[in-house]
C-alpha cells in the first residue's frame, strides 16, 4: 500500500527504520528508511541518470565513513554550494550520518558573501559544483574542499570530488554520531548578509501530517523539485519525497520547457515551484503545454512567496485545479496551505491553517484582532527554528513565532497576507502595502511579472 506515509508495514520493518532513526535523527535516516521500504525505486533523476533509493543510501554510508575519517564528526560545520543534482543529496545525507552540521550557501553569492558566512559559521569542511572554483578560491576550510559537480562527462577536475570520498568509503552502516547532524538554512535577506537559521526536525509525523492533511501526495510516485533544496522549500520537499519513496527529479537549471519535457518523462504526480518559475512555466504557451502528457501530474505546489491571484488562476485555467500555495518562512517552517478550492474562490488567500498548526494575528499590544481586521502574523507547530546562528531570534508572543507578515482572516478562515509587518505606508490617509501593488500590476494584460 503506498496511499499513506508509512503504509501498512510489517513490524521488522517498521522496527529497522526505527533503529535507524534513532541512530541517525531525521536528516540522515531519511534515505535509510528510503532504502528500507523501496531500495530498489528510483531515488533521483538528474542530468546523470538514475540512482536507485539503495544507491543513494549506500553512497551517504561511505560519504560518512570518509568524513569520519577526516575527523567531521558531531557540530563540525560543512558546507555546502551545490546546485540540484546527486551530488548536494550525497553531501545532505552523508553530513547528516556523520554527525555533522550542513550548511547551505546560495549559489548567487559572490566571493566576499561567500567568504564571510563561511567564516561566520565555522565552516571546516566545503563541497561545491566545479563552476563556483572562483567564488569559494578564498574561503578558508581547513579540514577538506571537495568537488560535488563536475561538467566533464569524463568527471575530470582539478579537485578532489565527492565520488573519489564515496569510492574509498565502506558503505556499511557509520557509527552513530555523538549528536544528530543539523542543517542551517540562510534566510532569504534583501540586504547585508543573510542570517543562518538553525533548523531541527523534531521526530514526529506532524511536518509531514500538515501537508498531507491538505496536500494528495502520495508515497512510491515522482515528484519534480525545481526550487533550490538550499532554500527550505527546496530541502523540505527533499526530506518529504525521500521518506515517501518517490522519485526525485530535478536539473541543475530552471528552464520551464525543459522541466514540463521531464515532468512528463518521468509522470511526475507533483512539481515543486516557486511563484516566478510557475509564470514561466505558463510562457511556454498553451499548445505546448497541451503537447505534453502531463495526466499524471496532480500537484502543482507554490511556496516561497506570495502567489498572485491572478496567477493563480492563470496557471489552474492551464493545468487544471491543481495549484497548492503554501505560505510559511524559513523561521516558522509552514503556518497555511491553500488548496484549488481555495485558489478559485479567493484568489491571492495564504489559505487555510492545516493540521497540527495554530496561526493567530495580534496588533501591537500583542492583543488577538477580530476576522477580517488585519494583525502581524504569528504560528506554532512544532517545526519553528532555534534561533539565528549569530544570536537572537524571532519575536514571540503567546508561545507563538513571528513570521514578520502581516495580514487577515476572512469569514470562511483563510488568510490573506498584506504585506511585511515593517513595509506599510500611508497614502492619502489609507494604509497601504507594497504587495497590494504587485497583484494589481499582475494583472495587467502587458505586464508579466511584478
Amino acid at each position: 500500500m503506498r496511499s499513506g506515509l508509512l503504509g501498512l508495514e510489517p513490524p521488522h520493518r517498521l522496527l529497522a527504520m526505527a533503529r535507524v532513526l534513532e541512530r541517525y535523527g531525521p536528516y540522515g535516516a531519511a534515505v535509510g528508511i528510503a532504502a528500507i521500504r523501496d531500495g530498489n525505486r528510483p531515488g533521483v533523476a538528474d542530468e546523470r541518470g538514475i540512482l536507485s533509493f539503495r544507491d543513494l543510501d549506500l553512497r551517504s554510508n561511505a560519504l560518512a565513513n570518509t568524513l569520519r575519517s577526516l575527523d567531521v564528526n558531531a557540530g563540525l560545520s560543512v558546507g555546502i554550494l551545490c546546485r540540484n543534482h546527486r551530488g548536494i543529496l550525497d553531501a545532505i545525507f552523508g553530513i547528516a550520518k556523520a554527525g555533522g552540521r550542513a550548511v547551505f550557501l546560495n549559489t548567487d553569492f559572490a566571493g566576499p558573501q561567500t567568504v564571510e558566512v563561511c567564516a561566520r559559521e565555522g565552516v571546516e569542511v566545503l563541497f561545491y559544483d566545479e563552476e563556483f572554483a572562483d567564488v569559494v578560491a578564498e574561503v578558508d576550510a581547513p579540514q577538506g574542499r571537495f568537488v560535488a559537480w563536475t561538467d566533464d562527462p569524463s568527471g575530470s577536475t582539478s579537485g578532489t570530488t565527492i565520488e573519489s570520498l564515496i569510492t574509498s568509503g565502506s558503505p556499511a552502516l557509520p557509527p552513530a554520531p555523538e549528536k544528530h547532524g543539523k542543517v542551517v538554512v540562510l534566510t532569504s535577506g534583501t540586504t547585508g548578509t543573510p542570517k543562518g537559521a538553525d533548523r531541527d526536525i523534531a521526530l514526529s509525523l506532524v511536518a509531514p501530517g500538515a501537508f498531507l492533511s491538505k496536500i494528495p501526495i502520495h508515497r512510491g510516485e515522482a515528484t519534480f523539485i525545481a526550487p533550490p533544496i538550499f532554500h527550505s522549500l527546496g530541502l523540505a520537499n527533499v526530506l518529504l519525497a525521500t521518506v515517501m519513496g518517490s522519485t526525485m527529479v530535478m536539473r541543475k537549471f530552471f528552464d520551464p520547457e525543459e522541466t514540463l519535457i521531464a515532468t512528463a518523462e518521468h509522470s511526475c504526480s507533483s512539481l515543486i515551484l516557486v511563484p516566478a518559475m510557475l509564470n514561466r512555466l505558463l510562457s511556454v504557451g498553451e499548445a505546448r503545454i497541451e503537447q505534453l502528457d502531463l495526466s499524471a501530474l496532480r500537484v502543482i505546489l507554490c511556496s516561497g512567496a506570495q502567489l498572485e491571484g491572478a496567477l493563480g488562476t492563470r496557471a489552474m485555467d492551464a493545468f487544471g485545479d491543481i495549484v497548492y500555495n503554501l505560505y510559511g518562512s524559513t523561521e516558522v517552517a509552514w503556518a497555511t496551505i491553500a488548496d484549488p478550492a481555495d485558489i478559485r474562490a479567493a484568489p491571492g488567500t495564504a489559505g487555510r491553517v492545516p493540521l497540527g498548526t495554530t496561526v493567530e494575528l495580534f496588533d501591537d499590544k500583542d492583543q488577538r484582532v477580530p476576522t477580517g481586521a488585519v494583525g502581524r502574523i504569528f504560528v506554532s507547530n512544532g517545526q519553528e527554528f532555534s534561533g539565528y546562528t549569530g544570536g537572537g531570534g524571532k519575536e514571540l508572543v503567546k508561545g507563538l513565532m513571528s513570521t514578520g507578515d502581516v495580514g487577515h482572516f476572512d469569514q470562511d478562515g483563510r488568510l490573506f497576507v498584506d504585506g511585511r509587518d515593517d513595509e506599510m505606508i500611508v497614502s492619502g490617509g489609507e494604509n497601504v502595502f507594497p504587495g497590494e501593488i504587485e497583484n494589481l500590476l499582475a494583472t495587467h494584460e502587458a505586464i508579466d511579472e511584478a
